[in-house]
């Protein structure tokens, strides 16, 4: 649906059951999307006339004729969940005949430390220090870029990361390489700040009505972006004009511009950073639990992951071949004597 089209009454309910629950932005567009593609594959069918059957059928049309990666298919199933259940009052009961789209067992890109260093080589202002909270601090990509000013504690050399994924709160550490850098660009930040206040600007979203319950603060400089956008915008919610957090397409496009460029032959993205600072930090010895804890992962499993690629292949299996032939080697050298 286009944008100058007039929007349906019954998806505007959908958008309003998502906002009063405080879904983020993000996530409203990609369940509305969902829903849509749901009603025009059933032929514009109304939701409360479809069931489970409509849903599975939904599902296995992803998987089968669509191809798409799992973590797509969960996530059109819990948009259509969220409708029956928010919207339409009525749970989705268990559903036969779906065809899982099948998960790949797949070992995360890790860079080396040269590799690492030579993408940052290519990167400079904010992306470059975007990069290095990324591999330096172990941050998601939107962890990063949503950091306020009041999450960084430079005495502590802390991070405080806020509503991170699976809206859990977590500390990090914050580089000591990065002081400098941070406070520098702190004050450019501060700076453009000022001259939106100048101009009648300057506040910026807060979550969860607390621009409500405390007027002022989104004009207050520690609730501003670290990294806030090179000109203001819209908000597609409320219609004010205002100062978001950069784009996260420019970081994207900046990380892959720079592993081109730094003849990185690896499917490397802002991610990678992050998968390399956990890997990193196991190769130096960190203890397991304590890299889990800065990543911010539920299951120890899935910090375990890292494990499997550290300095070789194959579980850190040492081939024999090389003792092999070295034997060979020697033994020729004993025959020629």
């Amino acid at each position: 649906m286009t944008s100058n089209k007039r929007s349906s009454p019954f998806l505007d309910k959908v958008r309003a059951a998502i906002r009063v629950r405080h879904y983020s932005i993000r996530t409203e567009q990609a369940y509305v999307d969902w829903i849509r593609r749901f009603i025009l594959f059933h032929g514009k069918r109304h939701p409360e006339r479809m069931g489970e059957r409509e849903v599975a059928e939904f599902l296995t049309y992803l998987a089968v004729k669509r191809n798409v990666a799992p973590s797509t298919q969960n996530q059109a199933l819990n948009a259509l969940s969220f409708l029956y259940k928010a919207v339409l009052g009525r749970s989705l009961e268990t559903m036969h005949g779906v065809t899982r789209a099948k998960k790949p067992t797949r070992l995360p890109v890790v860079l080396t430390q040269d590799e690492v260093r030579a993408l940052l080589s290519q990167l400079e202002g904010v992306h470059w220090l975007c990069a290095c909270l990324l591999y330096g601090s172990g941050l998601r990509l939107m962890e990063c870029l949503r950091l306020r000013v009041m999450h960084l504690d430079f005495s502590h050399r802390a991070i405080l990361v806020i509503n991170g994924k699976g809206a859990k709160d977590r500390v990090v550490t914050l580089p000591d390489e990065l002081v400098t850098p941070l406070r520098r660009h702190l004050c450019a930040v501060k700076n453009c700040h000022e001259k939106d206040l100048a101009e009648g600007f300057g506040a910026v979203y807060l979550p969860h009505a607390l621009e409500r319950k405390y007027p002022s603060a989104s004009r207050e400089w520690h609730w501003q972006y670290v990294f806030p956008a090179y000109q203001r915008s819209t908000d597609p919610r409320s219609g004010v004009e205002r100062r978001h957090h950069l784009d996260e397409q420019s970081l994207q496009r900046a990380i892959k511009n720079a592993v081109r460029k730094a003849g990185i032959q690896k499917p490397a993205s802002c991610h990678t950073l992050r998968h390399s600072f956990a890997t990193h930090l196991l190769e130096r010895g960190m203890d397991i639990r304590t890299v889990q804890e800065q990543l911010g992962h539920k299951n120890i499993r899935t910090t375990q992951i890292y494990t499997h690629v550290l300095k070789r292949g194959g579980n850190a299996v040492v081939s024999p071949l090389g003792s092999v032939l070295m034997r060979g080697e020697d033994e020729r050298k004993n025959q020629d004597y």
